[in-house]
């Protein structure tokens, strides 16, 4: 008895902790072909010998990693490399890479024993972000020398963006409950390259019955075995029980190789409990799984609408009431201090930068509200901060914190917090642009309690039909209760008894995210990483629910170029 209860447990705890939200899917992931042209000749009989070398950056220590490395390409400046980079994409991620360059002159794998012939910086979100997904920069790093260009594609792996739907039915599934049948389930999990497994899918219980048939799932292939069809997937069949404590019934293993031939034969899975089978020589099975039906679908995703040349638009409204304190005093949210950015830049600063990425021409509008303006002392909710009515955009994020530094000279903080303008002004943008070709971010930065709620309510719920996603970010000690009402995780936002049909509001309080340590390049890599992270979903919910496709990318470019020799390093 001692023993089934050991059993049990071990059975149950890999079942009860399960949340599929956070069931951490692998990213996207993204190959980078890498080409150069005129690179500098350092052989003095024939051409360069070019390999490249990635580096990838730590969020937290900023040092270089080396990430791989090309082939060797013989005799040529101007070198397609065959060997890619395969990299993880998040778009929340500030992910910088460093290429270098080098003329191999040995076998050594040692770089210093090689001439140097330049380097380039980027992020992998400057890349996707390009048109085409294709960007080309000089490279530098030899001081007075025209070092050649570097041109790099990104490319989205296919089986990233496969969704499978399927169905089962089981028969004869052991009885484990003393009055009536069994209730059961199933646990799906996908191995890991170490041998674990982690759980990626768990059915719906059917009640009372030994001949269970589960609804269809639909699941991410990425989910169910991350890309490799042959890799084991492990299915575990539990009879439920209301306290928990789930009995194991039996399990089978296949892949997504065998799912994907289908209902058939070979899709009949004899469900075995192994502790059953030692103890008893008849036994046989607990039961058989049948496969009833399997489909697979290649979803669209955030990369494929980036690629076909979708831009994202970026636009910052910055809260000038009163309750920030005067903006001379050390104790203002708004206090320029010389040696730190305040609270306001902070945040802006980290969304911008990575936002940027994905609009080609970086300009951005940017708005404040809740001040005195002059000459006259009108209260406004939607100035340009650069004092251009026209035209309210400014260069880059270094161009918006300038505006906003010197409209601090020039405004008066004044009240109240309204932010239904500034959420309608992006609409108005937004409602003009419908076809997918382009996608608004507002970043509003606040400190604290908001005076035009139904207002805004509405505005929201309306924002929520158009091409746009809302973020706030709640700076200094106030109440932030009705930021969090308005993100609407927890319960959709509704204006006059109308729901608002995505949630497209993302909400954090800058305070969570102040490290102790002073550090606040992490600090700041963390609160862009959880007001982005929910963008893509955002934006790919608005395609769908307007049956918008991508468009196709442009060709692939292959440069003029020559047929090169290879040898490996």
């Amino acid at each position: 008895m001692e023993g089934d209860v050991m059993d049990k447990l071990e059975d149950m705890s890999s079942v009860y902790e399960f949340d599929p939200i956070t069931g951490n899917i692998p990213a996207t992931k993204v190959e980078i072909t890498v080409s150069c042209r005129n690179l500098l000749d350092k052989d003095t009989f024939s051409k360069s010998d070019p390999l490249c070398v990635l580096y990838t950056q730590g969020v937290e220590t900023k040092q270089w990693r080396e990430f791989g490395r090309t082939e060797v390409i013989d005799n040529t400046l101007n070198p397609d490399f065959v060997r890619k980079y395969i990299l993880d994409y998040f778009f929340e991620e500030k992910q910088n890479l460093r290429f270098d360059l080098y003329d191999v002159d040995s076998k050594s794998p040692d770089l210093s024993k090689h001439d140097f012939l330049g380097q380039m910086f980027c992020t992998l979100g400057e890349i996707v972000g390009s048109s085409a997904s294709r960007l080309e920069k000089p490279l530098g790093g030899i001081p007075g020398k025209k070092c050649g260009t570097i041109i790099l594609s990104a490319e989205e792996l296919g089986n990233c963006r496969d969704s499978a739907t399927m169905q089962f039915c089981a028969n004869k599934l052991d009885k484990k409950d003393f009055f009536g049948k069994s209730d059961p389930f199933m646990v799906f999990y996908r191995s890991n390259e170490d041998g674990t497994f982690t759980i990626c899918h768990k059915t719906e219980v059917v009640k009372n019955t030994l001949n269970p048939v589960w609804q269809s799932f639909t699941i991410p292939v990425r989910a169910l075995c991350n890309g490799d069809y042959d890799r084991t997937i492990k299915v575990e069949v539990y009879d439920w029980d209301r306290d928990g404590s789930h009995d194991f019934i039996g399990e089978f293993t296949t892949s997504y190789r065998e799912l994907a031939r289908g209902q058939s034969q070979f899709n009949v899975y004899e469900v075995i409990n192994s502790k059953k089978k030692m103890k008893k020589k008849k036994y046989v099975n607990s039961g058989t799984v049948t496969l009833l039906s399997f489909s697979v679908e290649s979803e669209c995703t955030f990369l494929d609408y980036i690629k076909g040349g979708t831009q994202i638009n970026f636009t910052v409204a910055i809260d000038f009431t009163a309750s920030n304190g005067n903006p001379s005093q050390s104790t203002s949210l708004h206090y320029m201090n010389p040696y730190q950015l305040n609270a306001y830049a902070m945040a802006l600063k980290a969304v911008g930068e990575i936002i940027q990425d994905y609009d080609s021409d970086k300009m951005f509008p940017a708005l404040g509200f809740g001040a005195k303006l002059p000459p006259d002392g009108r209260v406004s909710h939607e100035f340009p901060l650069n004092g251009n009515m026209e035209n309210p955009y400014c260069n880059g994020i270094e161009g918006i914190l300038e505006a906003y530094h010197q409209s601090l000279k020039t405004v008066q903080l004044y009240g109240p917090t309204n932010f239904a303008p500034v959420v309608n002004h992006v609409a108005r943008y937004a409602a003009a642009v419908q076809d997918g070709s382009q996608y608004f971010v507002l970043l509003i930065i606040t400190d604290g309690v908001i005076s035009d709620m139904a207002q805004t309510k509405e505005a929201i719920v309306n924002g929520a039909k158009l091409p746009m996603s809302i973020i706030i970010v709640g700076v200094g000690q106030a109440e932030f209760d009705a930021m969090v009402e308005l993100d609407g995780d927890d319960i959709r936002i509704s204006s006059r008894g109308k729901l608002a049909e995505r949630d497209i509001v993302q909400f954090v309080p800058f305070r969570d995210y102040m490290d102790r340590t002073g550090n606040h390049v992490l600090s700041m890599a963390r609160l862009a990483k959880d007001v982005l992270a929910e963008i893509p979903d955002q934006f790919i919910s608005y395609m769908k629910s307007r049956g918008i496709k991508p468009n196709p990318a442009p060709p692939p470019y292959t440069p003029p170029g020559h047929t090169h020799h290879h040898t490996q390093i």
